[in-house]
């Protein structure tokens, strides 16, 4: 019996198929199984932050309240959410092997981040030193700071990444064969825009409408 024969109910067209020659056996790249596995840890991470913010909205024994500190970082947020786009163009650059290009776009969504992480800290300044609102006020402060806090700790990893390979890139390290390396950079940044856009919804707006009383 041939081996035509002895595969002939076996279901065909599967991806990676051992069995097929002219299909050989790949591993899925380390780096994207990598930094998949990170995004998803990080996610379950702050799905308890988020749960746990959600959770104490309006328990707050004493102020201030959310709906009284709290305004719609509307500037900050679009240029967060807007590097994702640059380090797009940044990636599209370095595959057509334009490293002027990439460099232009890299730097840009470096500078994108900084305003973002520059606008957290004077938000911070406010409502500690002139609105009273620290991590031991109340209810509100502790969930705010921890929640907040997370996210901006991991855009600042982000950042460090991205100016590490600017700088590389500044020093002819970076060429078209490394775009796998800038691809993961990439997907944990559009991670730490997509966390922005839950927590903007849950802190900045939900929290903040369902705290404020009602007249």
């Amino acid at each position: 019996m041939s081996a035509e024969e002895l595969n002939a109910g076996d279901p065909q067209g599967f991806i990676n198929d051992p069995s097929h020659p002219d299909q050989p056996w790949r591993l899925p790249s380390p780096r994207h199984v990598g930094i998949i596995s990170l995004i998803l840890t990080e996610s379950a991470l702050f799905s308890i932050f988020v749960v746990a913010y959600l959770w104490y909205i309006g328990k707050s024994l004493n102020g201030p309240f959310p709906h009284e500190v709290l305004h719609l970082p509307i500037f900050a947020s679009v240029c967060l959410i807007g590097s994702s786009f640059t380090i797009m163009g940044a990636e599209f650059a370095l595959k057509k092997a334009n490293h002027a290009l990439f460099n232009i776009w890299w730097g840009i969504t470096i500078i994108l981040g900084t305003i973002f992480i520059v606008y957290t800290g004077l938000e911070w300044h406010e409502l500690i030193y002139e609105k009273g609102l620290t991590i031991s006020t109340n209810v509100f402060g502790s969930t705010f700071y921890s929640l907040v806090g997370l996210h901006a700790s991991h855009v600042i990893v982000g950042l460090f990444l991205l100016i590490t390979v600017l700088i590389s890139s500044f020093r002819g390290k970076i060429h078209h064969d490394h775009h796998e390396h800038v691809e993961v950079i990439s997907w944990y940044w559009h991670f730490v825009d997509a966390v922005w856009i839950v927590v903007l919804l849950v802190v900045y707006i939900i929290s903040v409408h369902a705290d404020r009383p009602i007249v």
